[in-house]
């Protein structure tokens, strides 16, 4: 084994790129110095430091700690060169200017250290060009390292090498980027723009031409090509104003310069509808005015004919809208093509344009299909990539339907669909088989990558096709229902997987916990409660099954609750105290009740994108399944001796404003997850980082906490608390029934009506928060709540 450890980094450029990428490596505890120019006036180094400051201002947040902003070391290219001799990998992020490269790379390449790894972030330029003047040892450790923004979110990072960059530079740069920065990496071709930026620009261009040819609108067009195609809910036009249209230009642009042997190259034409919002200054979201334009709380459309904002909105035909329903891809496809309805042509001609154009240029941009699905599904969104789809709607019907539709003079070019797509192996089994993707270069099927960071993976990022483990049906069940599998893959490790929607907590879940505690006790050495779909954005919990307890409310009130939460209170102990460690593998929403749960494991591996938090308030009620007594546990031990309302008033505005971490970092400083907690990068390494961990624990000699009394601060504590939530009603910074939310979960932080100092059990605390929530319930103002957040999914201020 040889490791890489990646001790510093450095970024050259602080524009929007850069200046990110250079958060996203703080976020992961990676050192980073941000370089670029000289400023003219003031500070030396004022713009790198403004550039640090609006990455606080930024949404969505680049830092999952606004705080560590501070972390981010500061340089100028006039006096700081020195530092590149002590940094391992080295990002130039500079704007897309070959002869700018040139000239920061001859600044710069004398000071890179004879082991660094140097990279550009290019989004299109020929990375072979880039790296003409370089020695030959700099030119085998220079490579192409493509972020997408915002690169915290965006998955998708391509690895483009060129003809002498070593092998072994790429393997380390993609076991960095995938398990340090939590990247998908795709390796790709030195071509104009790549892959994913190659695929998703042709797309939009094809998506505008189209269009225009059905005489759709942009906001018809965008709900077309949103969330019913399983892509980003945008679609085409609002992704556009999101990425900036001058950008989007920039990288028509370069399609422009170096594609014009390419047979779809009429299509690569800037349209005039863009060309006339550039030449505007109207360059989408950031300018306020691009395809949409807001107005006062209007969001305006661009009517493309008269290039006025007119009032938008309009959605897709029913009889669209039915068809792009219809799960089974075969059927949707044969009824989208078949359809008479202009809208469901227009979505069959862009779907064909795709098809047509991937099949094409598949071997002179990657080196497979695989590589080009997951480009498009972690750069741009899409849920499924293009050649996953073409394959599961029928390979041999879709291509003679676009093979006619080339010969009838429909598509974009004449230029007939390589051979390839008609021949054996593809034709008998697809691009996408068991034993790999097809590799038109090597008309062979291609293996997943085996570069050993993988192992850090039980469950790959699935392809549609290509068979593989299936996390809902994997390893040896143990016990399973409508609420929970749990399972096991013979290393030792129970799994409990929620099923329940969202994965709220009723009774059978509470039951599954139950089995699975009673099950590891027998033979295992830990229990990870983990979901399957945690690398797919998928909550940990939701909260607690409201509706399933509505039946037991409705027949016996809300007394009839009481046994409920009691068994819930219980069970969260069960786990705390368990000696078999209990792993909470967070990832995505853990509120309520599921926050709660994650508190109660003996440690908690948490995916960065975990948004943590106790938010009953939104519902009328307070957390009632051990929440705030853990709040005043974590207070009382945190103050060490010095006065426990310190550490207490923290625990008390998350649950009383009902916060949410936007990250698990932020839930560090929030104290739902605790200093030795684990935060994992990548979504597909969080079951074995949680299950080595649950091992560890185990194998070190763990056993469960002894029981300690906890010291509260009794009606001192209250009082305080109280004063400042009057300032804040009678200041109509919250309602009345706010107040009276507030004021009964500070009368359960604090321990009650009861001396400063006093000490008293986790269950005085448990059976407090327990008849609180009961009594809530009775109320109407609660009831009002709950019913429009069941009705609407939004939270009632009343």
């Amino acid at each position: 084994m040889t490791n890489f450890i990646v001790k510093k980094v450095a970024v050259l450029g602080a524009g929007v790129m850069g200046a990110q990428i250079a958060a996203h490596c703080v976020n992961a505890k990676v050192p980073v110095v941000l370089f670029d120019l000289p400023a003219k006036e003031g500070a030396k180094n004022g713009i790198v430091l403004k550039a640090i400051e609006n990455l606080k201002k930024l949404s969505p947040a680049p830092l999952g700690n606004k705080e560590d902003a501070a972390l981010i070391e500061v340089a100028n290219y006039e006096d700081n060169l020195d530092v590149l001799a002590g940094c391992d990998l080295i990002i130039e992020a500079i704007a897309e200017r070959m002869d700018w490269k040139h000239d920061l790379y001859k600044k710069v390449a004398p000071h890179i250290g004879a082991n660094a790894i140097f990279a550009s972030n290019t989004s299109g330029l020929s990375i072979e060009k880039l790296a003409e003047g370089f020695d030959a040892e700099l030119k085998s450790r220079f490579c192409g390292v493509h972020f997408f923004n915002p690169p915290r979110y965006m998955h998708l990072v391509e690895l483009i090498p060129t003809a002498a960059t070593k092998p072994a530079i790429l393997d380390q740069l993609e076991t960095f980027l995938t398990s340090v920065l939590g990247k998908g990496v795709v390796r790709a071709k030195d071509t104009p723009n790549f892959i994913a930026n190659r695929v998703g620009i042709f797309g939009m261009l094809a998506t505008i031409h189209e269009a225009e040819k059905f005489g759709l609108s942009v906001d018809v067009v965008d709900d077309l090509t949103g969330a019913k195609l399983g892509r980003a809910k945008s679609g085409t036009f609002r992704t556009a104003d999101v990425v900036g249209l001058d950008t989007m230009g920039h990288v028509i642009k370069t399609m422009q310069d170096n594609l014009q042997d390419d047979p779809f190259f009429g299509v690569y034409k800037t349209p005039d509808v863009l060309a006339k919002l550039i030449e505007k200054g109207a360059l989408g979201q950031k300018t306020g005015a691009g395809f949409y334009k807001k107005v006062g709380k209007d969001i305006l459309r661009l009517d493309t004919a008269t290039g006025e904002y007119v009032p938008g909105g309009a959605k897709a035909a029913d009889i669209v809208a039915r068809i792009l329903k219809e799960k089974d891809p075969v059927k949707k496809f044969k009824a989208m093509r078949e359809s008479t309805n202009p809208q469901a042509q227009f979505l069959w001609a862009i779907f064909r344009d795709a098809f047509h154009y991937i099949a094409f240029h598949l071997d002179s941009i990657a080196d497979n299909a695989r590589d080009v699905d997951f480009a498009m599904r972690w750069g741009f969104g899409w849920s499924v990539g293009p050649f996953e789809t073409w394959q599961a709607a029928g390979w041999n019907t879709i291509a003679q339907w676009v093979k006619e539709d080339i010969e009838a003079g429909k598509a974009l070019t004449d230029a007939p669909l390589p051979a390839w797509v008609f021949s054996a192996p593809v034709a008998e089994k697809g691009v996408h088989t068991p034993e790999g993707s097809y590799s038109v270069t090597k008309n062979a099927y291609v293996p997943r990558s085996d570069v050993a960071v993988y192992e850090r993976q039980q469950f790959r990022a699935p392809v549609v096709g290509a068979g593989g483990e299936d996390p809902k049906t994997a390893g040896t069940t143990v016990f399973e229902d409508d609420s929970v599998r749990l399972w096991h893959s013979g290393d030792e490790v129970l799994v409990i997987s929620l099923k329940t929607k969202m994965h709220v907590i009723g009774d059978g879940v509470i039951k599954g916990i139950q089995r699975a505690l009673a099950e590891a006790e027998k033979g295992f050495k830990g229990i990870v409660i983990w979901n399957t779909d945690a690398a797919d954005g998928g909550a940990f919990s939701a909260g607690a099954d409201l509706q399933s307890a509505l039946p037991a409310f409705m027949a016996g009130g809300a007394k009839a609750m009481d046994p409920i939460v009691k068994e819930l209170q219980d069970t969260f102990m069960a786990m705390k105290y368990s000696n078999i460690p209990v792993v909470a593998a967070v990832a995505g929403l853990a509120l309520g009740g599921g926050c709660e749960m994650a508190l109660h494991a003996s440690k908690r591996v948490a995916s960065i994108e975990s948004y943590i938090g106790l938010v009953e308030v939104g519902v009328g009620l307070v957390p009632a399944g051990g929440g705030l007594k853990e709040a005043a546990v974590r207070a009382a031990n945190e103050s060490k001796g010095n006065d426990i309302l310190q550490f207490l008033k923290t625990g008390f505005t998350n649950a009383a404003t009902a916060q949410v971490s936007k990250s698990a970092l932020e839930a560090k400083a929030m104290g739902y997850l605790k200093d030795d907690d684990v935060i994992v990068f990548n979504p597909y390494e969080l079951l074995h980082v949680a299950k080595v961990t649950a091992r560890s624990m185990f194998d070190a000699g763990y056993r469960a906490p002894l029981r300690r009394p906890v010291t509260v601060t009794g009606r001192y504590g209250w009082g305080t608390i109280r004063g400042q939530l009057v300032n804040m009603r009678d200041g109509g910074f919250i309602s009345a029934y706010d107040y009276q939310l507030g004021d009964t979960i500070a009368e359960i932080v604090s321990g009650g009506d009861i001396d400063q100092g006093s000490v008293v059990s986790e269950q005085w605390l448990l059976d407090m928060e327990r008849k609180a929530f009961v009594s809530l319930l009775n109320n109407p103002k609660t009831q009002e709540r709950i019913m429009g957040m069941m009705q609407n999914g939004k939270p009632v201020r009343n």
